[in-house]
């Protein structure tokens, strides 16, 4: 049989064991902390030269100085921080070309923003002038809801909001401002 002294000695050794164990697997606040504050890991390409191609037919080729990829596992994003081109082809000749001072690939979900002095223009002469762009690569369709200039051979049309074809060969302005030439439509009299 154990004595009580014996027993009274037990609890507390047991009881003090149990304190050591619990403030040794305390964490640290500031050493918490500092686990999120580490850095994402980031990938830096210069002068990329970049073709996008389905079917193996090229459909598009982008140049930048800089190119920077961050893989987080729900969002991996590439940007483009000090400009981007982009030519689209259309087989095997040029039927577009795009500019921007920024741009962020989504890539999971096929989709860039543009954004800062976006510039766009087709074979057709047809040139598109905006502060930010949507390009949709699923839908091989860019947009934007902020304010658009388009430039044709032959006259200015204004709007805000703008749907296009990411080629620009088809493209529809919404709330259009100014002056807008209409081919006539009328039938010739007999």
């Amino acid at each position: 049989m154990i004595s009580p002294s014996r027993r009274v000695f037990a609890k507390k050794a047991i009881a003090f064991l149990g304190c050591c164990l619990i403030l040794s697997c305390a964490n640290n606040y500031q050493e918490v902390q500092n686990l999120a504050k580490k850095p994402i890991p980031v990938d830096k390409a210069t002068n990329v030269d970049s073709y996008l191609s389905q079917d193996g037919i090229v459909k598009a080729r982008l140049t930048a100085p800089l190119m920077t990829r961050t893989t987080l596992a729900d969002t991996p994003k590439t940007e483009f921080p000090k400009s981007l081109h982009v030519d689209f082809y259309d087989t095997t000749k040029i039927q577009s070309r795009l500019f921007a001072k920024y741009g962020l690939y989504y890539t999971n979900k096929r989709l860039v923003y543009l954004r800062d002095s976006v510039i766009v223009f087709n074979v057709q002469g047809d040139t598109l002038r905006c502060e930010e762009l949507w390009w949709d690569q699923n839908k091989e369709q860019i947009y934007t809801n902020v304010p658009v200039h388009i430039r044709k051979p032959d006259e200015k049309i204004d709007g805000t909001g703008l749907v296009a074809d990411q080629n620009f060969r088809s493209w529809t302005i919404t709330n259009a401002k100014g002056p807008i030439n209409v081919p006539d439509s009328t039938l010739p009299a007999n």
